[in-house]
C-alpha cells in the first residue's frame, strides 16, 4: 500500500489536479502491481510562496506548473520496478493534465512490511505470531 503525497502550487482546476492524481495512481498499478483499490493519496495545494524549488537544479527548467510527488511504499522493490514507475507517473502526467517532465518530481520513502497499521492497532503486513 503506498501511501502518496502530491504537492503543487494552487490555482489549478478540479480536472487537473484529478488528472495528476489517476496518473500517479495508474503509474503505481503499472509499475509497481498495487491493486486498483489501493488508492491512498494526500494531495496538498499551496500558495506560490510556500512551495519552494530551484526551478535549474540538475540543468533542467522547472516552471509554477512543478508537482512533486512523495511515495511511501514498501523497500522491497528493485531499481528496474524504482525506474518503471518514475517513467510511467511522469508519461501519465505529461499525456494528462500536460505537464512538462521537467516539472514531475518523484521521491520514494521506502519502508518495511511492519511499519503500516490500516486499522485495530495492528501491523496489517505482519501475522499475529511474528508482531
Amino acid at each position: 500500500m503506498p501511501l502518496t503525497r502530491i504537492s503543487l502550487i494552487k490555482g489549478k482546476s478540479p480536472e487537473h489536479i484529478r488528472a495528476i492524481s489517476d496518473g500517479v495512481h495508474r503509474g503505481l498499478i503499472d509499475a509497481y502491481g498495487v491493486p486498483a483499490d489501493d488508492r491512498f493519496q494526500l494531495i496538498h495545494q499551496h500558495a506560490r510562496d510556500e512551495l519552494v524549488y530551484d526551478a535549474a537544479y540538475l540543468g533542467l527548467r522547472r516552471t509554477d506548473d512543478i508537482v512533486i510527488i512523495t511515495i511511501v511504499a514498501g523497500n522491497w522493490r528493485d531499481m528496474a520496478q524504482k525506474k518503471a514507475l518514475y517513467r510511467a507517473i511522469t508519461d501519465n502526467l505529461v499525456a494528462s493534465p500536460g505537464l512538462r517532465p521537467e516539472d514531475v518530481i518523484v521521491v520514494l520513502s521506502p519502508n518495511a512490511r511492519d511499519d503500516w497499521s490500516f486499522g485495530n492497532g495492528l501491523p496489517s503486513y505482519v501475522a499475529d505470531d511474528a508482531a
